[in-house]
């Protein structure tokens, strides 16, 4: 007789899948949202107010209000991730709804403003938080699909590995050019002293490196071997072959770091508009309070 448990592992469609954050709950917090964004748009087209309402409205305090404390909730999710819990307030549930409702902020703040804009601190909060969003979408756009192409990138190799590899190549580099000329060896040791990642943070991201010796002195040593150079007991020969597989090697470290630098730059921006973007919501609700 079939046990229980064999029985019940056995039913189709009970297998676990992963689930992302995004997906969460069968997409529970982006329902919320949109319900909330369409709540939000009904109340400013049906209230019967002259002219439409706007934050000084009764209806655009409401939705000032609702703004400013969904702006402070979403803030905390970086204490948030300091406390592993499961269920209903999991930290995938916490990230699910500070990503939906975050989206919603636009159709909240947007109403909230009744299309009044200007050059105040009000405008400027409003700016500020459409920054965060902004780049907040930028990162789920990259932690999507940047680490896919990390690990095939990789090819199975760790960066410690991949920088080890590089390493290995420049000292068979450093020996295979003791016989070579004065000047083809000074091309050599150009391309062993020059930092191979050097050029900045836009370099980085856009995997350009323009001064790059290694490349500098491959195009001069494969002018005098040739499209296709045999290696043989020639020392510009075996350069050469050393000199491919060293750019093969950069090419792939340099892809590496720029799907890093993709994934991490957006933080720099996203946290400290975030702490911006409060400031000015203080200012706001100040100014609001006490001077009109």
């Amino acid at each position: 007789m079939a046990s229980r448990a064999s029985r019940g592992s056995a039913r189709p469609g009970k297998v676990a899948l992963h689930e992302g954050f995004l997906r969460h709950k069968r997409f529970r917090w982006l329902k919320i949202a949109l319900v909330v964004s369409l709540i939000a748009i009904l109340g400013y087209a049906l209230i019967d107010v002259t002219p439409r309402p706007n934050g000084g409205s009764p209806y655009g305090y409401t939705l000032g209000t609702i703004g400013a404390l969904l702006i402070l909730w979403l803030s905390l999710l970086g204490i948030r991730k300091r406390a592993m819990t499961s269920g209903r307030w999991s930290l995938k549930a916490w990230t699910s709804a500070h990503v939906y409702l975050g989206l919603s902020l636009i159709v909240i703040a947007t109403l909230h403003t009744g299309f009044q804009f200007g050059w105040n601190v009000h405008t400027l909060a409003y700016a500020l938080m459409m920054l965060v969003i902004l780049s907040g979408i930028y990162g789920i756009t990259v932690y999507a699909a940047i680490p896919g192409y990390l690990s095939t990138n990789r090819e199975e190799m760790t960066q410690t590995q991949m920088l080890d590899s590089l390493r290995a190549i420049d000292r068979q580099l450093h020996d295979a050019a003791q016989p070579l000329t004065q000047r083809q060896a000074e091309l050599v040791r150009n391309s062993l002293e020059q930092d191979p990642f050097g050029g900045g943070l836009i370099a980085r991201l856009s995997g350009r490196y323009s001064r790059c010796a290694t490349a500098r002195t491959f195009d001069t040593i494969r002018e005098r071997t040739g499209p296709r150079p045999d290696v043989g007991d020639d020392p510009l020969e075996r350069v050469d072959a050393l000199l491919e597989r060293k750019l093969a090697m950069l090419a792939q470290l340099r892809r590496h770091l720029r799907f890093k630098a993709m994934l991490e730059i957006w933080l720099y921006v996203h946290v400290p508009f975030t702490f911006a973007l409060i400031a000015a919501l203080t200012a706001h609700i100040v100014s609001v309070f006490f001077y009109w």
